[in-house]
């Protein structure tokens, strides 16, 4: 079994990060890519546009966003190349850029992962 973690992506790299994912569909901010380390990117897997400028990191709406999310994530292919990737290494952690650690793309598809995909 997978363990799967979250993390900001401007936290620095530790060796316990393992397999480095990020979800995000736009760049973060103030980044630049070559200084930032990942394993890949997986813009696909993150909100629709519409969906994400909806929720706007507000916490008054993430059980609505969460639900909105979810369903998304059943009808995108990305979803099998994540299963992929979980199957492939031991730990991943889905990196994201919001200030917000708990109301974010990532601690979805975590959940999204353990209890859809039971990974």
């Amino acid at each position: 079994m997978t363990t799967i973690k979250t993390k900001r992506i401007y936290e620095p790299k530790e060796k316990a990060d393992g397999f480095r994912v990020l979800v995000d569909r736009l760049w973060p901010r103030g980044l630049k890519k070559e200084d930032t380390d990942f394993d890949v990117w997986m813009k696909e897997i993150a909100p629709s546009t519409g969906l994400r400028q909806w929720f706007n990191h507000d916490a008054e709406k993430w059980e609505e966003f969460k639900w909105k999310y979810i369903s998304e994530l059943k009808q995108s292919p990305v979803t099998d190349e994540l299963a992929t990737l979980m199957d492939k290494h031991k730990t991943v952690t889905l990196l994201y850029g919001a200030k917000d650690e708990v109301h974010n793309q990532a601690m979805v598809i975590k959940d999204f992962i353990q209890r859809v995909l039971k990974k």
